[in-house]
């Protein structure tokens, strides 16, 4: 039996489009930032990542019955108001959360931050901060959790606990009310409690940070070292705090090819489920087309995973992205969505084999824990 034609409006970003919802109707592709309500006059599903915000302003008096978020954040719909027109909505938890955690180390090997005996500090302990935890317990690394949902994590802190360890995460979504608000969560007290020799990454929501109040800090000495892939008022980011930091790039941590096409698979196996669509129709599969790369060093130790973790994938050159956007003459709101939608595409660990019969057993260890084969 056929499945009813749809009318499918996406953001062009959304990468394997056709593979996964091709059987089911066309797709029109628009630009995230900027769809309108005109645009889905006749669309029955809407498929969205991060940059759109779904509300009534977008959504009332459209025929739009689902609603896909390719990404694992929700903070950008208005859920209380979809499920009270009866709308279906999901997100993809989950979907690139190996993708983060695989920048927070590669930005750690950029900055030459021997990560191994230091001590971790996640604030934020989901999908992200949870694979994250795992990882880093695989490796035998310290590590405190502060993530006031999860009481019962083995390794439960308080957030002051937490800001006080050698390299800190931030991976807690933005949440602007209830008990536990994320809301400028690291505002001026909290930053201020950071140690001098520790390490900021922040991959989660910009806001979590009260941007202003870091560059205040940043501006008046040097107290940390600070990684920022998100940023408050994104796309339209702060240039003085971009000056700043030490590593910068434009919300890409998640961007992985592997993890994109997993938000996608995800949207469509939760479109089946809502409209009750043949969940065989799908002709989507994982992307096979990758041959395996071998990858290698003459280096040991620690300088031996630095250099292969580089050349997988160098956070630098996101940096230097970025910052040769800030001094371009076009705005830079249009410059960072740019950035983000011409992304290289950056394979995951798994898709690579190290060649280095020299390196002792523990070093392979912590290369396999990391993902590499």
């Amino acid at each position: 039996m056929n499945e009813p034609r749809l009318r499918i409006v996406a953001d062009e970003n959304i990468p394997g489009l056709e593979n996964w919802f091709g059987d089911l109707g066309e797709i029109t592709r628009l630009p995230g930032r900027t769809m309108t309500r005109a645009q889905l006059a006749a669309a029955d599903v809407l498929l969205v990542r991060s940059v759109t915000r779904v509300d009534a302003v977008l959504l009332q008096d459209t025929p739009v019955r689902f609603v896909g978020s390719c990404t694992i954040g929700t903070d950008h719909l208005d859920i209380p108001w979809l499920e009270g027109q009866g709308i279906h909505w999901s997100a993809a938890p989950g979907c690139n959360a190996n993708s983060v955690v695989e920048y927070v180390f590669c930005a750690l090997a950029a900055l030459s931050e021997d990560w191994r005996g230091r001590r971790f500090g996640i604030v934020g302990c989901g999908n992200v901060g949870g694979l994250l935890h795992q990882r880093l317990r695989q490796l035998g690394i310290a590590c405190q959790v502060y993530d006031p949902w999860l009481p019962d994590n083995p390794d439960a802190a308080t957030l002051e606990t937490v800001l006080q360890q050698d390299i800190i995460c931030l991976h807690a979504p933005l949440v602007k009310d209830g008990p536990h608000p994320s809301l400028h969560m690291l505002d001026a007290q909290a930053l201020g409690q950071i140690r001098p020799d520790a390490v900021l990454i922040s991959a989660g929501r910009g806001a979590v940070i009260d941007n202003a109040a870091l560059l205040r800090l940043l501006e008046d000495q040097r107290p940390f070292t600070a990684v920022l892939d998100v940023w408050e008022n994104e796309p339209d980011i702060n240039l003085q705090l971009l000056d700043r930091v030490d590593l910068g790039s434009p919300h890409i941590a998640g961007y992985s090819h592997d993890g994109k096409l997993a938000g996608t698979r995800m949207i469509r196996e939760a479109l089946n489920a809502a409209l009750q669509l043949n969940a065989a129709a799908a002709a989507g599969s994982a992307d096979t087309s990758e041959q395996p790369k071998t990858i290698s060093t003459t280096e040991s130790g620690f300088a031996a995973v630095r250099d292969l973790l580089l050349q997988m994938y160098d956070p630098r050159a996101d940096d230097r992205r970025l910052r040769a956007a800030a001094t371009d003459s076009a705005p830079m709101a249009q410059s960072f969505d740019l950035l983000r939608k011409q992304y290289p595409k950056r394979l995951e660990f798994s898709h690579f084999h190290v060649q280095a019969p020299q390196l002792d057993a523990e070093t392979l260890q912590q290369l396999a824990i990391l993902g590499l084969k």
